[in-house]
């Protein structure tokens, strides 16, 4: 179980580098004309994320929950493609990335790196990631529990999302010719 607390913990880890990364990303937003749209859902995010890395941990502790190694290593390497597709995602937003939703309306839209395949491919990593980290260890209370919350925070989140990116600037001209959406 020691490696699983390590486990933990190197997200949780990764979860601040994140805030540091967001920080930095939404002051430079905000300098340029940025505004933040649905900041009243944003502590219940960093709650439920929070808890999440908590349940995890409390969960295979206290239910006594085994390493099932079929289940194990795949949910394993779901949370490690999902850490991958979340920094590709930061890597292609630059400083437009923030756990935050800023959207000035003179930078446009990303519409190339994951984003070319799915409108908001984050969210994709931390459902798969949340779903999955739990499962490691057989912690099947905290895996249903985040999904069914996270699900309905990512309701409110995406509509607020997608309200606030009508107001950017259109999509930047694709470095291959034409425009992409």
């Amino acid at each position: 179980m020691i490696w699983y607390v390590a486990l933990v913990v190197a997200v949780g880890l990764e979860r601040l580098a994140e805030l540091v990364v967001s920080k930095r990303h939404a002051r430079a937003m905000l300098s340029c004309g940025g505004r933040e749209y649905g900041a009243g859902h944003y502590p219940a995010m960093v709650a439920l994320h929070a808890a999440l890395l908590l349940g995890c941990l409390l969960e295979a502790a206290a239910a006594d929950r085994p390493f099932v190694p079929w289940l194990g290593w795949l949910m394993l390497a779901i949370v490690l493609a999902s850490q991958a597709l979340r920094w590709w995602c930061i890597a292609t937003l630059g400083e437009q990335w923030s756990t935050r939703v800023i959207v000035s309306p003179r930078v446009p839209l990303v519409s190339r790196g994951p984003y070319r395949f799915v409108r908001h491919p984050n969210y994709v990593a931390v459902a798969a990631e949340g779903a999955a980290l739990p499962l490691v260890h057989s912690a099947w209370l905290t895996a249903t529990l985040f999904s069914v919350l996270n699900a309905a925070l990512l309701t409110v989140r995406i509509r607020v999302e997608n309200a606030a990116l009508r107001t950017a600037a259109p999509v930047a001209p694709s470095p291959l010719g034409g425009r992409s959406a």
